[in-house]
């Protein structure tokens, strides 16, 4: 897929670990793991919504296209 998910960049800006991102977002670390590994098959506005606003960034922070390429994780 070439859309790549740059959670992890975010983290270590915000020196922010899985867990408590996962927690303040709301969501399990289970969850937030496939979506910060590239394997999650859609994600909610919702829960992108909450991301941005612990991370304090934007959707484009988290998302990125890649054309022709595989998503990295």
């Amino acid at each position: 897929m070439p859309i790549a998910v740059d959670i992890d960049v975010m983290l270590a800006k915000r020196k922010m670990s899985v867990g408590e991102l996962a927690e303040r977002v709301g969501i399990t670390p289970a969850n937030l793991a496939v979506l910060k590994n590239g394997r999650a098959k859609a994600v909610r506005f919702t829960t992108l919504a909450a991301l941005c606003e612990v991370l304090e960034c934007q959707p484009g922070d988290l998302l990125r296209w890649e054309a022709g390429g595989a998503a990295e994780g």
